[in-house]
């Protein structure tokens, strides 16, 4: 039937891996709960678009899906473009030195950069060395909450505080709180003082789209009257587009380049797309248009994503019974999917095992299961930042692979993925680089 079930300490868990399955939890308006398990998340980010609910989530997701409008992610691509160019600066020691390098520390950094520049306006420099306490604050609180979800004896309160991670988490939680408040302040003032704030804006208005640079934490401001938000709302929203933002992206980035690293074939065919576009100019910004022509190279993230989903697993609690094939799956039961599972289903991809960007050519797209491939989630709770996501990826990939070739030091089935709140490479992405 494609439905399991297993034990988290005292908790059952069921998983759907079948596609026609995962459809009909995700396409549910009511079963949209995330479990429990996600509270230790939420003493960092609050109950922000990611954990809340209900009313709340519904609300919150009518007000912040038009902050990711085309028109104001064309103000995010000038941040991608900047910072994609330090990326590959950053590597031009290590190239051609015939030595291993780890790409995951600049990828994260790099994309650190972009998400704190697109969320809350403020240029952290991660790739530069500065701010290195908030970067690792980030980094912690992410693998603190990993290590409490996976292990039921620190749900008990004594345990998690004295095993001194209760005592850690609560300190960088703080930190990261009270950087990300300090911003919130900065920029209303920063606002106020450009006459933005007073009755409310629009997203659509002439002077939001043409301003030099559109920023997330702009946005909510501009609606925090109409909508009633306190900063604290605000904090919530920008702290989860860094968490959701951050470490997925990197490590769909990372991966793709590994992958792209042990089959030179598909490599060239990069190489040889972006020629096409770029010619042997290195140099020059890319355009919204270069980046839309980047078809193959969009094929290529995509199958990253299909073989290393970013988001491994997926949960919900269910708010009512959830009846599937003659089985009910009860109210209240944590139900589980697993992407990294089920986009290796022989029954929609040809070659499931393999790394083959053809899986995503136009007709085969459309001929798959659309629930078949959901690196974004699907139905109402899908990723509002998708195509933000795609776009920040193919900006600074078109960089990356303009400058260097790659060649991956420890291929699959080798560097195993570690299935973290992220998937994250067990040996992080060892490589040789080689300028073009």
């Amino acid at each position: 039937l494609g439905i399991l079930k297993f034990w988290v300490g005292p908790v059952p868990v069921a998983v759907l891996l079948r596609a026609r399955h995962v459809k009909i939890l995700l396409e549910s308006n009511t079963n949209i709960t995330k479990p429990w398990q996600y509270d230790i998340v939420s003493d960092w980010i609050g109950r922000g678009l990611l954990t809340s609910t209900s009313k709340k989530w519904h609300s919150r997701r009518k007000i912040i899906t038009p902050t990711f409008h085309f028109s104001i992610l064309k103000g995010y691509r000038d941040v991608f473009i900047a910072q994609g160019r330090i990326f590959i600066d950053q590597l031009e020691a290590v190239a051609d030195s015939d030595r291993e390098t780890d790409l995951f520390p600049f990828i994260k950094r790099c994309v650190l950069d972009i998400i704190c520049e697109t969320a809350m306006g403020t240029q952290l420099n991660a790739q530069t060395g500065e701010n290195v306490e908030y970067c690792d604050a980030v980094a912690t609180i992410s693998a603190i909450s990993f290590e409490y979800i996976r292990m039921p004896w620190l749900w008990l309160k004594p345990i998690w505080y004295a095993s001194g991670k209760g005592f850690i988490f609560d300190q960088l939680v703080k930190l990261s709180q009270g950087f990300t408040l300090k911003v919130i302040q900065e920029r209303r003032k920063l606002m106020e003082e450009e006459g933005l704030l007073g009755e409310f804006v629009g997203m659509d208005d002439e002077k939001v789209i043409c301003r030099h640079k559109s920023v997330f934490i702009d946005m909510l401001l501009l609606q925090q009257a109409a909508n009633n938000f306190t900063d604290e709302d605000i904090r919530e929203e920008v702290d989860t587009f860094m968490f959701e933002g951050h470490d997925t992206t990197a490590s769909a980035m990372g991966f793709t380049i590994w992958y792209l690293g042990q089959y030179p074939e598909y490599q060239k065919l990069v190489h040889a797309e972006i020629d096409e576009v770029f010619g042997d100019d290195v140099t020059r910004d890319p355009t919204e248009n270069d980046i839309k022509r980047l078809s193959y190279l969009e094929r290529c993230i995509k199958e990253g994503l299909r073989l290393m989903p970013s988001v491994p697993l997926l949960a919900r609690t269910l708010s009512e019974d959830l009846h599937i094939e003659g089985v009910t799956l009860p109210k209240n039961l944590t139900v589980m999917l697993a992407p990294v599972l089920g986009h290796r289903d022989p029954e929609h991809w040809e070659r499931a095992e393999d790394f083959w960007p053809d899986h995503f050519l136009p007709d085969k797209e459309a001929a798959r299961h659309p629930f078949a491939y959901v690196p974004f989630s699907a139905g109402p709770r899908n990723c509002v930042g998708q195509k933000f996501a795609i776009a920040e990826e193919k900006t600074v990939l078109s960089w990356f692979f303009r400058r260097y070739s790659v060649e991956s030091v420890e291929p699959f089935p080798g560097n195993r993925p570690i299935p973290e709140l992220i998937l994250k490479p067990s040996c992080g992405f060892p490589v040789r680089l080689f300028k073009r």
